[in-house]
């Protein structure tokens, strides 16, 4: 039997190149018993359906980050306690705490990165290989940093990840940065990837980006998801953005979106603990298929969805000059 893909197909008279699910959110904020917020959390196939690692801020407004199983990737059991990890490549495992991540598998595991704090925000990097025992590795940057996403496979033979480097606070600046690794351990060749949009051509992009879902590869190169940041009157408000990197050479933007492709607009975006915020985290490929998890008002989590054959053409045709 087929594993069943999180679906629903573009509404009748919608012109939008992505659409959200008439069922939204699918995981509320109380869903476990432990959870003020759930939201900006990663999920991928696992076995016979799916596994993924949420950002469940507790009661006490804790943030941390759990496991959790679904059948159908929409309904979803997810612990009541944080994950544990084991030493990995390093004895030292210190964190204050743990949000957002990102999950992919690479060659013959299951890869996690994170927001840590040690000292600051920075990247944490962790793996599995049966979603039950977990490993924490060397966070892979001096804090401060955020979003760091990894590429599913490596490029020229090394390990990549874009991340978003920053301050100790609110950051009001960002830009999205490469870099290289050749063990998960070390990571050097740092490159600027992409900057903010200037106000003039693409404001919801004008104050800072971050890497969202582990990238897809597709005939036109990889496909990403991000988000982009405008400070308004009423504060900072998150939106979705694509772009499309060459395959080899991910360092090169070929496209990138001049229109927003998903804006805060639906009462659990723009009500929540952080109203105003559209964060994608992870995505599911089937074929010409597109599931996007994203993070609404820092609070729950939603699903939207595209197809390759809508998506990658109007992001061509839409695009900022690169």
């Amino acid at each position: 039997m087929a594993k069943k893909f999180p679906w629903e197909e573009r509404p009748e008279g919608c012109v939008d190149p992505v659409w959200r699910y008439c069922a939204n959110p699918i995981i509320g904020r109380y869903q476990t018993a432990v959870s003020n917020s759930i939201f900006n959390s990663a999920v991928v196939p696992f076995g016979e359906g799916y596994a993924g690692v949420f950002r469940c801020d507790n009661k006490a407004v804790q943030m941390n980050i759990y496991v959790g199983f679904s059948d159908d990737a929409i309904n979803w059991r997810i612990s009541d306690t944080p994950i544990k990890f084991e030493p990995g490549n390093t004895e030292m495992i210190d964190s204050e705490y743990k949000y957002d991540p990102r999950v992919t598998w690479i060659e013959d595991r299951y890869w996690i990165t994170w927001c840590n704090g040690y000292n600051g925000p920075t990247i944490g990097i962790g793996y599995t290989f049966d979603f039950k025992t977990f490993y924490q590795c060397e966070n892979a940057f001096l804090p401060f940093n955020r979003n760091g996403v990894l590429f599913p496979e490596r490029i020229n033979g090394r390990y990549a990840m874009m991340s978003r480097p920053s301050d100790n606070g609110h950051t009001p600046f960002g830009d999205i940065f490469l870099s290289y690794s050749p063990d998960m351990k070390y990571w050097g060749e740092h490159r600027c990837l992409m900057k903010v949009a200037p106000f003039t051509e693409s404001a919801w992009q004008c104050t800072k980006i971050g890497a969202g879902s582990v990238p897809v590869l597709t005939d036109e190169g990889w496909l990403i998801f991000y988000h982009g940041v405008i400070n308004t009157c009423r504060g900072y408000r998150y939106s979705m953005g694509a772009a499309i990197l060459d395959r080899n050479n991910p360092e090169k933007v070929l496209y990138r979106t001049q229109p927003y492709l998903l804006a805060p607009a639906e009462p659990y975006e723009l009500t929540g603990d952080v109203p105003g915020v559209v964060f994608p985290c992870a995505s599911l490929v089937d074929g010409d298929k597109v599931a996007i998890y994203y993070g609404a008002a820092d609070t729950v989590v939603a699903l939207a969805f595209t197809r390759l054959s809508v998506l990658l053409p109007y992001i061509k045709a839409n695009s900022l000059p690169c």
